[in-house]
C-alpha cells in the first residue's frame, strides 16, 4: 500500500485546469533575518554574537554581498587550540583566519521535500538559500525542516489507489 501525503496544491495554468503539484516552498521555513559577518571581524565579536544571538553559525560575505565562506562554533573552536598550542593572542584573529569556504547553497525556489532529500545526502547542518542571481537570500537548518515535519503532520494523508 502507498501512501502520499496531502501537502500538494494545484496550480492552475493559463486556461484554468490544474497543472503541476509542488509542496511548501522552503521560504515558508527558512530564516530570513540573517547574522552575516565580514573576513576582517574579530574572530572574539563573532564569538560574542554567536552566543549571544543563540547561532551557531553565518554567512561571510565580501563587501559586494556575495557568499565567501561559514564561520561557525566548530570554526571558533581552533580559536582556542591557536592560543594554546601556538601560543597566539586570541584578540589580533579575524574570521578570515578560522572560516571555511566549505558550503552548501540551495535555490530559492526549492520546497520542503527537495531540501529534506539535500539533508539527507549531506553531512551539512545548514543550506545559505540563494536567488537565481547567486544572492544570499536566507537560510535553512534541519531544525526548520523539522518544523516543516510537524507542519506535514498536521495534514491528512490518503492512501493512494
Amino acid at each position: 500500500m502507498n501512501f502520499k501525503p496531502k501537502l500538494e496544491k494545484k496550480d492552475q495554468n493559463k486556461n484554468g485546469n490544474s497543472s503541476v503539484k509542488s509542496y511548501e516552498p522552503i521560504t515558508n521555513y527558512m530564516a530570513k533575518d540573517l547574522i552575516t559577518f565580514k573576513k576582517d571581524d574579530e574572530i572574539n565579536q563573532v564569538i560574542d554574537i554567536l552566543l549571544e544571538k543563540r547561532i551557531s553559525g553565518a554567512p561571510v560575505l565580501n563587501d559586494h554581498d556575495e557568499i565567501i565562506g561559514v564561520i561557525d562554533d566548530k570554526d571558533c573552536l581552533h580559536v582556542l587550540v591557536d592560543s594554546v598550542y601556538h601560543n597566539l593572542p586570541i584578540r589580533k584573529r579575524i574570521v578570515d583566519t578560522y572560516m571555511t569556504d566549505v558550503y552548501k547553497t540551495i535555490n530559492i525556489d526549492s520546497d520542503i521535500v527537495d531540501v529534506a532529500n539535500e539533508f539527507l545526502k549531506s553531512a551539512f547542518k545548514r543550506f545559505l538559500v540563494i536567488d537565481s542571481n547567486g544572492k544570499l537570500k536566507g537560510q535553512v537548518s534541519r531544525r526548520d525542516i523539522l518544523k516543516a515535519i510537524q507542519s506535514v503532520n498536521r495534514t491528512n494523508w490518503h492512501s493512494q489507489r
